[in-house]
């Protein structure tokens, strides 16, 4: 292949046909090779983002091996401004000091810049706060963020104001509490519910083939490991006395992109009001009774809040711990469901720290 070193800065998309001297190769590495002005780690960001497509089928694995004759599109973001633009939006902050600071963050706020949200986001809400303290390794994009909570997900979220507790934070959560430093608990109401009160779901996620927006099961070369532990706290039925949604505790072993949300879908419970991986279950609202039924037509998200956090603090060693309460539109919608019905059995989840 002939490298084409303007193409990454054309109008369009780049396209890479595979020689076939590049039998087998990495993907990665063959398109480092053709796109000169990108970088191979660029490249694998574009990858990982859904970025790159072969033959219209969209690839999230930059090592797979390629094949002679297969035809890549990649599709470049236009350039962004070197810095998000301060902000005045109000900030829930539980905890703050001069290495860190935590937040609660609410439901429809996106945690930093990117492609349809430039400007309204935690980022440019925490410049404004932070001023220059931000720490700057995670990029003049996202400064300071060491994880992230989807758009319509609400509850508490850390961010460094240090290089130095950039580092330490970042590496809590590449371990996702494996040393015992980390520990996030998320909150969930679903449809149905696990007939175990504990249980694992162990089931790798890739980028959907058939939608750059969503994440998918995928058991393929692209499929990266997903793992989340459940507790049911409690269960509720419908107005036909039978099964019909549940609370759950739900703690992370990976961090990927939509995991709880497609890990409960998934095994059949998926989030209640997701309005994307919930689509099959809207029928089941027919079974809600009046109050129930109310909370859920007035969500207008997923029922997932982000309930409990600990971390180790990356400059004194201590530990952190901070809970969050059920914000008010998933709290009514609990609040509905143990009003409608009598729950079939019960975890005393609220008897005991969630």
């Amino acid at each position: 292949m002939t490298p084409r070193p303007d193409e990454a800065s054309a109008n369009g998309p780049i396209e890479v046909t595979i020689s076939p001297e590049a039998n087998g190769l990495r993907l990665d590495r063959v398109l480092t090779d053709a796109v000169a002005s990108l970088s191979r780690s660029r490249l694998q960001s574009l990858v990982r983002e859904g970025a790159v497509a072969c033959d219209g089928a969209t690839i999230g694995d930059p090592g797979r091996r390629v094949k002679p004759g297969e035809c890549y599109t990649i599709v470049v973001p236009p350039p962004e401004p070197a810095l998000p633009a301060p902000e005045a939006i109000a900030l829930t902050i539980v905890h703050e000091d001069e290495h860190l600071i935590i937040v609660e963050k609410p439901a429809g706020l996106v945690v930093h810049p990117a492609a349809g949200h430039e400007t309204g986001t935690l980022v440019n809400a925490l410049i404004a706060h932070c001023g220059d303290s931000l720490s700057g390794i995670g990029g003049v994009r996202r400064p300071g963020i060491v994880h992230r909570l989807d758009r319509a997900t609400s509850g508490l979220l850390v961010v460094a104001k240090t290089d130095r507790a950039h580092q330490g934070l970042s590496a809590q959560f590449h371990a996702h509490g494996a040393d015992g430093r980390l520990e996030r608990r998320y909150l969930a109401l679903v449809w149905g519910g696990p007939l175990r009160q504990h249980g694992t779901i162990d089931v790798p996620l890739g980028r959907s083939r058939t939608s750059r927006t969503k994440i998918a099961i995928s058991h393929g070369a692209d499929g990266r490991r997903a793992v989340t532990h459940f507790e049911v706290l409690e269960r509720f039925t419908g107005t036909d006395g039978k099964p019909l949604a549940s609370l759950l505790a739900l703690t992370l072993e990976t961090g990927r992109t939509h995991q709880i949300r497609v890990h409960m879908a998934h095994a059949g419970h998926p989030v209640m009001g997701d309005p994307v991986y919930a689509t099959g279950f809207q029928s089941s609202a027919s079974r809600l009774g009046p109050k129930a039924g109310a909370a859920l037509a007035s969500l207008d998200r997923q029922a997932l809040h982000a309930a409990f956090l600990a971390v180790e603090h990356p400059a004194t060693g201590k530990r952190l711990a901070f809970e969050s309460p059920l914000p008010t539109d998933i709290a009514s919608l609990l609040d509905g469901l143990r009003l409608d019905a009598t729950p079939r059995s019960s975890a005393h989840s609220r008897k005991r720290r969630i």
